[in-house]
């Protein structure tokens, strides 16, 4: 079995003086994306650059604690992608793609973060260009190899996704241009959402992120924004699912999906 975990940092310092470590030490994945690192090469090399034996790769921002997503893994790829070709976005440290490939098979692994535009107008465009320009990549990939793409997607897609849903019909993650992407992403371009795959009809249990405000986390009044989407061949092989919500090392949760495969 191929143990994979997605998880938003939400700053990789603040997440290991958490305890992720611990964790990831305890549930002892194949691989973690993750997202949100929050730092640059200079931070995380001889501190963070491998976590409980896992070795890391990373997409940093350019701009000094912000964004960057990086792929730890037990497996030594046999390349490594940073960044998926984009003027705009690859600055902001939002790609990285693991390959391991062989000689019977082309396989990715995909930390992805995407745009959020709850701060404004501006980003909101921004996430809406962000999405114009992913799409056509995956759509590429998918021609040649089979890929697992983990991040924070920072869309909810269908009601039972996140609590209020009447109430955020008119904001960022929740806008009907953002869910007709996602829509799409699982039709059109033939990915798979692979917890809904094993959790068709999951409702309150499927949150795995939690604004700071109010008692939102203690109310369970969250969204789910994290998703593992997967070419069709590789969400076949899905066996199980976890969100990890007994300890918090972020305002994220971790999933965990475990595939009848190896690398």
């Amino acid at each position: 079995m191929f143990k994979l975990t997605s998880l938003n940092l939400n700053g990789i310092r603040s997440a290991t003086s958490k305890g992720i470590e611990a964790w990831l030490a305890q549930v002892k994945p194949d691989c973690i994306c993750v997202q949100e690192v929050k730092a640059q090469a200079a931070d995380v090399e001889g501190r963070f650059d491998s976590l409980a034996g896992l070795r890391g790769h990373f997409h940093y921002a350019q701009k000094k604690g912000y964004s960057g997503v990086g792929a730890f893994s037990r497996h030594e790829p046999s390349d490594v992608i940073v960044g998926f070709g984009s003027g705009e976005f690859d600055a902001e440290g939002r790609y990285v793609e693991l390959r391991f490939d062989t000689p019977a098979r082309k396989f990715s692994l995909i930390s992805c973060y995407f745009p959020s535009g709850s701060s404004g107008e501006d980003r909101q465009l921004a996430k809406f260009r962000f999405l114009d320009e992913i799409d056509p990549h995956l759509v590429r990939l998918k021609q040649s190899r089979e890929f697992i793409l983990c991040g924070d997607v920072n869309i909810a897609h269908h009601e039972r996704d996140l609590k209020n849903w009447r109430g955020n019909r008119k904001n960022s993650g929740f806008l009907p241009e953002e869910r007709t992407w996602m829509t799409k992403i699982t039709s059109e371009t033939g990915l798979v959402d692979v917890y809904r795959l094993l959790k068709p009809e999951a409702g309150e249990e499927c949150y795995t992120w939690w604004s700071n405000r109010g008692q939102a986390y203690a109310k369970n009044v969250g969204w789910r924004l994290d998703y593992h989407l997967a070419t069709p061949g590789i969400a076949a092989l899905a066996r199980t699912e976890t969100i990890y919500k007994t300890e918090r090392f972020s305002d994220h949760a971790p999933i965990t999906i475990q595939y009848e495969m190896a690398l």
